[in-house]
């Protein structure tokens, strides 16, 4: 009996990470970002009260942990607000996009850092954030 709980707990110790492993959805392929085909949005335009607003969607980006799209308000040539289209169902993926929102807002560029432990959406984000504000032009 003196022997059978440190057993016990140290089995279910090793298996914790087991029972926490989330694999990513595409395991065979390569770990570089590509772009897909489809090509930034043309930008949309609206106007209220003297503020133009534009509204451009960026590049879908395919990621290793899935596809990765923005969508950017422009608030004349200000980033209003950025929305995730497209994003991997990942957990790491759902606590870094409000991050990487906050920073673009405060930088007002792609020039933003990388949110440790998604460091394939944080790559995929930027490079649609950077496809949306070429489109804009």
């Amino acid at each position: 009996m003196k022997r059978a709980i440190p057993v016990l707990v140290l089995s279910l110790a090793g298996l914790i990470p087991v029972w926490r492993y989330a694999p990513s959805h595409d395991a065979g392929s390569s770990s570089a970002v590509t772009e897909a085909a489809a090509p930034a949005s043309t930008p949309s335009a609206s106007s209220s009260g003297g503020t133009t607003s534009t509204v451009v969607s960026g590049s879908t980006i395919d990621t290793e942990k899935g596809p990765v799209q923005v969508e950017v308000t422009f608030a004349g040539d200000k980033i209003a607000s950025v929305r995730m289209l497209q994003q991997p169902d990942h957990p790491q993926t759902t606590a870094a996009v409000p991050k990487l929102i906050e920073e673009t807002l405060q930088a007002q560029s792609a020039d933003i850092d990388t949110v440790s432990g998604a460091t394939v959406t944080s790559d995929g984000y930027k490079e649609s954030l950077q496809a949306a504000i070429d489109a804009k032009g």
